[in-house]
Order: C-alpha cells, then sequence, then structure tokens
C-alpha cells in the first residue's frame, strides 16, 4: 500500500480565521497522505478544524470568511487548492464525494430517493439512458445493502430509518465510483447497531471500489473500529499522526491520552437496596394510527405492556435503537403523550389521570433534558431568562429565581454571569449544562434524559455524565437515562432496560445484563459496540 500513489496529499495546509477570535487560524500547517484502500481517521473535538480541513479538499469555504492562506492540495496528482469553481464542480461527486453527519438535512425531503442518487448520474454522466441511469442505482442500493431497492426506489427521505438514510448518502457518493471519499460524523447520531453496519459497510466497499476514505471523528472507539491511518488535530493543528495500532496502543500526545481515556467503556455502578419508587409504569402501551387520502389506516405499536420502577436516587437506563420506543416513553412519563393502555404512577398517583389543574401543580417534580441543547433553548432569549421563567411560573419571585439560577451554573460548572449571555455564546456542551440547570431549577425529584449526551464530543460527554453524577449523589433526584450507547448507560445506571420494538425485552441489575444478557437482542446491542475490544 505504500508504494500505491496518494489519492490525496495534503502539504502544510493553513487557513485563517476572521479576526477577533480566540486564535489566527482554523487549520495550521497540517499535511497528510492517503492512499488508496486506506481509511484515514482524522480525530478530533469541535472546533478542531476536521470539518474545515474537509471543507478546502472540497473546496466549499466559505468565501468571505474563510481562506487558505498557504498550502497545496493534491488529489490524484493535480493541484486543486486554487482550482476554479468550473473545474471543482467536475471533481465533486466524479472524482471525489462527500458524505455528511445529517442525513436528512442533506437530502431533498420532495424528492424520491431514486432521483436523488440518480441527480449525480445525470450531471456527471449526460450520455447515459434512463434505462441505464435506473439500473445503476438499483445497482448502488443493492451495494449499500438497501432493503428492497425498487420498492427503495420511489420513497421519500422521511420514509426511512436514519441509518437507511446514511446508506443513501453512501450509495450518493459511490454513484461515480469517486477516488476520494470524505465521511465527516456520519455514525455519531446512530444507533450502535447501525453504526457497527455502516463502519462495516465502508470497509467492504473501499475493497470493492478501490477508494480512499477521509473519515472524520471525535470517537476514539470508531476509529479503534476502522481506521488504518490516524491524525489528530486540536485548535486547527496537527497534534500525532501515525498507524491506528501505533497511536491506539502508544499514544504519545497528552491530548491524544485524553481523547482515548473519554471514550467510555464498560463499568458497572452497584444496583441501590430496594426502596419504594417514586415513578412506576405498568402495563403502558401507545399505539400511533394514520390514515392515508385513500382511507387506509395503519397502526404503529411504539409502545407495548412496559412496566418499570425508578427508585429516589436511582439511575434506570433505557437502551435501544432507533424506533424502539424510548423517546415515546419518556414523552408519556413527562405527560407529553398519553397512553391507551396501563398507568404511569408518581408517588403513587396515576399522572395520565389527573386533572389538568393538578396536573400543572406536579409537572414541574418531572423534568426532561433533550438530546439538542441549542434547538430547546429560545435563541431570542437570555440565558438567565430561560431559567427562571419555570420557578417566577411556581411562584417564586424574579429575585429569588435568578439568585437561584446563578447558584445553579456555578453548580454545573459556570460562570454565573452566564444569565446575561444568549445560547449562541457558548458551546454544545455549555449549552447542555445550561439546559441540565435550568431543569434543577424546578427541584424535581425525577430527570427524564433523553439521549442528553449522544451528540457531545467525548471529552465533553464524560465531563457531563460525571457532572450527572455528581448532581445526583449531592440532590437526590432520580433519572430515567435515554440512549443508544450500551458504553454510556454502563457509566452512569444502576439498571439497564432493553427495549425493541416497543417492549422491555430485558431489565435487571447492569452487571448481570450486560455480562449474562439472556435476550438474543441485548447480545445483538453488547456486540455492536465500537472499539471495546481494540482499546
Amino acid at each position: 500500500m505504500s508504494q500505491m500513489k496518494p489519492v490525496l496529499e495534503m502539504q502544510d495546509l493553513s487557513v485563517t480565521l476572521p479576526s477577533g477570535l480566540d486564535r489566527t487560524h482554523a487549520v495550521e500547517d497540517v499535511s497528510l497522505t492517503i492512499r488508496r484502500g486506506e481509511i484515514l481517521c482524522v480525530v478530533g473535538e469541535s472546533g478542531s478544524g476536521k470539518s474545515v480541513t474537509a471543507s478546502v479538499v472540497m473546496g466549499l469555504l466559505p468565501r468571505n470568511s474563510l481562506n487558505v492562506a498557504k498550502g497545496t492540495v493534491m488529489l490524484e496528482g493535480e493541484d486543486i487548492t486554487s482550482a476554479p469553481e468550473q473545474r471543482m464542480d467536475q471533481l465533486r461527486g466524479n472524482r471525489m464525494a462527500m458524505i455528511f453527519q445529517e442525513p436528512l438535512t442533506a437530502l431533498n425531503p420532495v424528492m424520491a430517493l431514486g432521483r436523488q442518487i440518480a441527480e449525480v448520474l445525470v450531471l456527471h454522466k449526460p450520455g447515459l439512458g434512463k434505462a441505464a441511469i435506473r439500473s445503476r442505482v438499483l445497482e448502488l442500493m443493492a451495494d449499500v445493502h438497501l432493503p428492497a431497492p425498487e420498492e427503495m426506489y420511489h420513497r421519500y427521505p422521511h420514509q426511512i430509518s436514519g441509518g437507511q438514510r446514511q446508506r443513501v448518502m453512501i450509495a450518493m457518493a459511490l454513484a461515480m465510483e469517486p477516488a476520494l471519499i470524505i465521511a465527516d460524523e456520519p455514525t455519531t447520531a446512530l444507533d450502535v447497531t447501525t453504526q457497527a453496519q455502516i463502519l462495516k459497510l465502508f470497509r467492504e466497499l473501499l475493497t470493492k471500489h478501490d477508494s480512499a476514505v477521509m473519515l472524520i471523528t471525535h470517537d476514539f472507539g470508531v476509529v479503534a473500529e476502522i481506521a488504518d491511518q490516524v491524525l489528530v488535530m486540536r485548535r486547527g493543528k496537527l497534534v500525532e499522526s501515525g498507524t491506528a495500532q501505533d497511536v491506539l496502543q502508544s499514544p504519545r500526545h497528552d491530548y491524544t491520552k485524553e481523547l482515548i481515556a473519554a471514550v467510555p467503556r464498560l463499568r458497572y455502578l452497584p444496583q441501590l437496596a430496594e426502596r419504594e419508587p417514586v415513578l412506576k409504569a405498568e402495563n403502558v402501551s401507545l399505539t400511533y394510527r394514520q390514515s392515508s387520502w385513500l382511507g387506509k389506516t395503519t397502526e404503529v405499536h411504539a409502545v407495548q405492556d412496559v412496566s418499570f420502577t425508578l427508585a429516589p436516587g436511582e439511575t434506570l437506563g433505557i437502551v435501544g435503537e432507533s424506533g424502539s420506543g424510548k423517546s415515546t416513553l419518556a414523552r408519556m412519563v413527562v405527560g407529553f403523550e398519553k397512553p391507551d393502555r396501563g398507568r404511569i404512577l408518581f408517588e403513587g398517583q396515576d399522572m395520565p389521570g389527573l386533572t389538568p389543574a393538578r396536573l400543572r401543580q406536579m409537572r414541574h417534580r418531572i423534568q426532561m433534558i433533550f438530546q439538542d441543547p441549542y434547538s430547546s433553548l429560545n435563541p431570542r432569549r437570555r440565558v438567565g431568562q430561560s431559567m427562571i421563567e419555570g420557578p417566577v411560573r411556581m411562584g417564586k419571585s424574579n429575585a429569588e429565581a435568578h439568585r437561584c439560577a446563578c447558584e445553579l451554573l456555578e453548580l454545573v460548572g459556570l460562570q454565573p454571569s452566564a444569565v446575561d449571555r444568549f445560547p449562541h455564546e457558548f458551546s454544545g456542551g455549555q449549552r447542555q449544562r445550561i439546559c441540565i440547570a435550568r431543569a434543577l431549577a424546578l427541584e424535581p425529584d425525577v430527570i427524564v434524559a433523553d439521549e442528553a449526551v449522544s451528540a457531545l464530543d467525548v471529552t465533553v460527554q464524560a465531563q457531563v455524565l460525571d457532572l450527572f453524577e455528581k448532581l445526583r449523589t449531592e440532590l437526590g433526584f432520580a433519572m430515567l437515562f435515554i440512549t443508544h450507547d450500551l458504553r454510556v448507560a454502563s457509566n452512569i445506571c444502576n439498571r439497564v432496560a432493553v427495549m425493541s420494538k416497543g417492549r422491555i425485552v430485558e431489565q435487571g441489575e447492569l452487571k448481570r445484563v450486560f455480562e449474562n444478557p439472556e435476550n438474543e437482542y441485548t447480545r445483538k446491542l453488547l456486540a455492536a459496540m465500537p472499539g471495546v475490544s481494540e482499546m
């Protein structure tokens, strides 16, 4: 492999940032080489310069804010550093392609999937007939293991799962068999089983299509699973590079060691002594019904006969793939959805059966923390305004609520002055800390955390998990912790319940479920965890 001509060669690349920011360069003196049949993982936290590096290669830098100051980028021996836009249009999709992190925003919501993949062929092979294009699209769909390609051809993005949408993006990238594929965090939001399938697919396609892959990630678990070469970036600079084995087994830079140490590993918290539960679900079920314009009704059994208990001070993990019913269950617990059957008891009272007035009085005692802190904070309101709204409605004075908000921000590791700033002025991890403080402002007995750390960098994720554990110990609230990552669940939960197709298929003490799973689905989830055995 080392004798092959590089597909991509970058030398001393530097990209300047606008003046007035905390550093002068988004990328500074970065060099890298990728050959055919090779996967290079570029690793680092948000702001490290990973995506900017990829954008330079694809010619997608925002022209008025980021500029290449020096360096060269060679694609198959051609210098594309300052290539004209017409030439870049010829290369994009043809000799290089990019797979973005969120396929739902990258795909056209009003165009059938088959037509979207076909667009690449129409653009770069104008002489290809309709029948040949359709045949090639179906072949690509089969290559990425999309089920029933003929049927999938006519579906729309919202009609398929997240993992299937990512496979469509990969099919689009492969359409012209490019020499280079850049994948920007392609598995971050995916379930462990879907993530394992996508990573396996990259390796499989690499052999079949003889391409090179530049995979951007913040998770060394993914690196351990798939990388040939690794490049570690921090604040725009290259701090370490080498083979995956060398970097994983013998990291030299402290930052690399910090990233590897932050990857959640399996550990087991003790199961707490039995106590009277603060929250209890008894045979809870919810079915969604949708009628088509032809009058046909379809039913989705989102949650079926789910039962669990949650004791004061305990964290119960709810794990499973997308579509397993985890988030629907969370919405029922906090009162956003009402079950068709069964009961949800809070301190012995049936929550769905309460009058609206009584429910409003009790709602503050069960609070929810969502996956995306940016979309759950009002961008036009200062942090302090968002934090005091709930307590003021519950009877606290503005002054008292403001004082408590400042204390809570300190408790979650932020400065009290944060109350006067807007959400966009914080990093993703800081915004999630604000959401935790906002939930705590109402002094809840139960917190429902729905994928609250899945979108965070591994180091920030580790900090937030430690914060949850510290706050739970100090304040004594119980927590329903929903996640698709079993590694994360093992670091914060006392017990775990595994959901599949709306049902809890297994639950119990964490150590027992993880080391001696009784259900085949649980065994599949555990086997799909990335990188655990390699690190």
